[in-house]
């Protein structure tokens, strides 16, 4: 039974494998990844996302939207379709029906169908026309493309191993900038536009942050060297939470995958093997 899951994704434990018949196949198509009609339907899925999202992105551009309104009925009728019969075919294979129903991606499918059956069943409602806001959902489809890529779910679980350090990081930053908020709304005052302590604090994230919208600037020379001070730590506290999560993502390849590549920066190799499986340049030495 080990070895039988050892292919089998968390998500795909938790909603449970039925016993055989067509539920069985279709849920190792759809949830299971290790075979090659689960890679074929993974990567078909990820184009058709894709897809569906650029046809949202050109359909919000008036000239290119009015120009050919038909087509993008059309596509979003066929986008519509076809996440419609793919949600309805997660349901009807898993064993846990409801919790997948619950998950967040089973939240993600069906706002990814449900806008446009809506905009469907409201058109008289004038007082309503606003609705059409609810087709902006469906750019969360993009969100569907985390449960597909395995790179994602590397990142996700090195962000959530090292929460702590970035609060702890994110907490010393936020006292950093009231600090030195503090000081510049003493320094500069509400002459030069510094007109309460949360204005100074928000240009000092703005600073910081080496955004610099220009809306507050300072005018002491005082003021324009702790100017100057905050942008030099922007510069070394922006590399902070970068250097956290690589180092969490290396360490975790390290215990979990074996010896990296120094090729491709792979990480899954067992002690016996020679070669990269991603790249064939040799492995280092156990």
């Amino acid at each position: 039974m080990a070895a039988a899951n050892s292919g089998m994704s968390s998500e795909a434990r938790l909603l449970g494998k039925p016993a055989g018949g067509w539920r069985r196949t279709a849920f190792e198509v759809i949830f299971e990844a290790d075979t090659p009609a689960g890679r074929g339907f993974d990567l078909a899925l990820l184009l058709v996302i894709v897809a569906s999202v650029v046809t949202v992105m050109l359909d919000s551009v008036q000239s290119v939207g009015a120009r050919y309104p038909r087509l993008f009925d059309a596509l979003e009728w066929a986008f519509t379709l076809v996440f419609s019969i793919e949600y309805l075919l997660r349901i009807a294979c898993v064993e846990r029906r409801v919790r997948y129903v619950r998950s967040f991606f089973g939240v993600v499918d069906l706002l990814a169908v449900l806008p446009t059956y809506l905009a469907l069943l409201l058109p008289g409602l004038q007082t309503l026309i606003d609705i059409r806001m609810l087709r902006l959902l469906r750019a969360l489809r993009i969100l569907k493309l985390t449960a597909y890529v395995r790179e994602y779910r590397t990142l996700s679980l090195a962000l959530a191993a090292s929460r702590r350090k970035i609060l702890v990081f994110i907490g010393t930053v936020a006292i950093l900038v009231t600090l030195l908020g503090t000081i510049m709304y003493v320094v500069e005052g509400p002459a030069n536009g510094f007109t309460s302590v949360p204005v100074a604090v928000y240009w000092a994230i703005s600073t910081m942050t080496t955004v610099g919208f220009g809306d507050i600037t300072p005018k002491t020379d005082l003021g324009r060297a702790i100017a100057s001070l905050i942008m030099l730590l922007g510069w070394g506290i922006l590399a902070v939470p970068t250097g956290i999560v690589t180092a969490e993502m290396t360490s975790r390849r390290l215990r979990e995958g074996g010896r990296v590549c120094e090729s491709c920066g792979s990480g899954e190799h067992s002690s016996r093997a020679k070669h990269c499986a991603e790249c064939g340049a040799p492995l280092p030495k156990a």
